[in-house]
């Protein structure tokens, strides 16, 4: 959303999860091809998880997703940084701990590997009765709220267990991120969808779970909470740079 130093959320500069190490580099492909090629790839699995497991009908979605989230930040964390999601590049943006150059790749690279899962889904998922999430009126306002919090929640969680320079080598930050999406997919999930992630509604829209109009909505409130969660580590921890 990350392994074990500074290099998780942008191995060249510092990242996601920890804070001295210098992370290998690939021996055949570009450090930073690879870190795009990761982002890609995570974020595949992830918005298939989650178009297949809610078109699928499985009462077990939440728990599927926060896996394959966990899973995808153990596997790639030291290449990437594991964010997986847009929200997080923007907080690690803001945190200081990817530049824009770096940071607009990770955002195409994700959105790419979003649309190819939806894809992916479209092809081998039956639908079921899954309808579009369409809201109106207050629910919009209900949904963005949720959106809003948890995407904050998810975005302050991968910062401080994952990019904190009191935590430079630990091994439950995959655990924290994926248990941080799991309580947000059943305690919203039926208020907002519970996407907390831009790529996922760009997937979802694709994958005919929701709405085009509500795709600003949920990007506002995505962006909007990994700008805050940024300035929230910046201003509780103003001597970890």
């Amino acid at each position: 959303m990350t392994t074990s130093d500074t290099n998780r959320l942008e191995p060249d500069a510092g990242s996601v999860a920890g804070v001295h190490q210098t992370p290998r580099r690939s021996a055949h492909l570009p450090n930073t091809v690879a870190r795009y090629l990761v982002e890609g790839i995570g974020t595949l699995f992830l918005v298939f998880t989650v178009g297949a497991s809610v078109r699928s009908g499985s009462v077990l979605a939440p728990l599927a997703i926060g896996a394959i989230l966990m899973a995808m930040i153990y596997a790639g964390g030291h290449i990437s940084g594991g964010h997986f999601n847009p929200a997080v590049t923007v907080a690690a943006l803001v945190r200081g701990r990817i530049d824009l150059r770096d940071a607009a790749g990770y955002w195409i690279a994700q959105v790419a590997g979003g649309l190819l899962g939806a894809g992916l889904v479209l092809a081998v998922i039956a639908p079921g009765q899954v309808e579009p999430l369409n809201w109106s009126g207050h629910a919009v306002m209900t949904a963005f709220v949720a959106e809003l919090l948890f995407t904050f929640a998810l975005c302050y969680v991968v910062l401080n267990v994952a990019t904190s320079k009191d935590h430079p080598d630990n091994s439950f930050y995959g655990l924290a991120i994926g248990f941080t999406v799991v309580a947000g997919a059943v305690a919203v999930g039926g208020v907002s969808g519970a996407a907390f992630n831009p790529a996922v509604v760009i997937g979802g829209v694709a994958m005919r779970m929701f709405t085009g109009p509500m795709l600003l909505v949920y990007l506002a409130a995505q962006v909007i909470a990994g700008i805050a969660a940024g300035l929230a580590f910046r201003t509780l921890n103003p001597d970890d740079k």
